[in-house]
């Protein structure tokens, strides 16, 4: 039998957490950096008590006013300032998750956090030492055949192979920029043509229309899109008609 695991970015403000909830397997919680404080954390926490959702940090760069998507490093973020503050948000949610009676699942870097160490194997490596030092049981979410997978792997920490229902891909397998006008998927048919493909074929077509080679253990749905909580509902609906069984990693 198939299955994956999907996956949403919550806790951010958006707005829409309650309604996505329900067509979730895993959840990347916003814990200080870009968004996010104990109020939100608590509240989030208590919807994926309610809906069995697996629980996950979602550390970033400090930038709520970027929301995280600008890199930092080498600007007003240092290398060795990464295990500090990476390790300061998971252990906020983590200890938030333990208050509540339950335990961190996984973590998934934020915004140009994750996109700098998918391609940054030092970024990568002091990301996954981090992770390890706070619970070696903690999966790192990752993009698949990222740097953060090889990392994960010589560390000898639990990786999940992450794609993305509502990103355009790249030949090389990086997501589009989001600089670039074809970076978002906006119609719902196609973002589950593109998951039931990654899912059943193990392939994305890119926007130069190649088919490259992906692994899809995890879906991640971003809970601020515009059409988050419909592409949810569309997706889970098209895997449960396809046989696929959706659970955390």
């Amino acid at each position: 039998m198939l299955y994956c695991d999907l996956n949403c970015d919550l806790g951010e403000g958006a707005g829409n957490d309650a309604a996505i909830m329900p067509f979730l397997s895993s959840a990347n919680i916003a814990c200080g950096g870009h968004a996010g404080d104990a109020d939100t954390m608590k509240r989030t926490v208590d919807l994926c008590l309610r809906y069995s959702v697996a629980i996950g940090a979602h550390p970033s760069y400090p930038d709520r006013e970027q929301f995280g998507r600008v890199d930092l490093l080498g600007s007003s973020v240092k290398l060795e300032d990464l295990p500090g503050m990476i390790g300061e948000q998971v252990v906020a949610l983590q200890q938030v998750c333990a208050a509540a009676g339950l335990r961190l699942h996984h973590v998934k870097p934020h915004g140009a956090l994750y996109n700098r160490a998918a391609k940054d194997a030092a970024v990568s490596a002091l990301i996954c030492e981090t992770i390890r030092a706070i619970d070696r049981r903690l999966i790192l979410y990752g993009l698949s055949g990222s740097c953060m997978q090889a990392e994960a792997e010589r560390l000898g920490l639990p990786f999940c192979s992450e794609v993305f229902a509502d990103r355009t891909y790249a030949d090389d397998g990086s997501l589009t920029p989001r600089t670039q006008p074809n970076a978002l998927i906006e119609e719902g048919e196609e973002s589950v043509r593109q998951v039931l493909q990654m899912v059943k074929e193990g392939a994305v077509r890119t926007t130069s229309g190649k088919v490259i080679p992906i692994a899809a253990g995890t879906i991640c749905l971003h809970g601020d899109g515009r059409h988050a909580v419909a592409f949810a509902r569309s997706i889970f609906e098209a895997l449960k008609k396809e046989g696929i069984s959706i659970c955390s990693c």
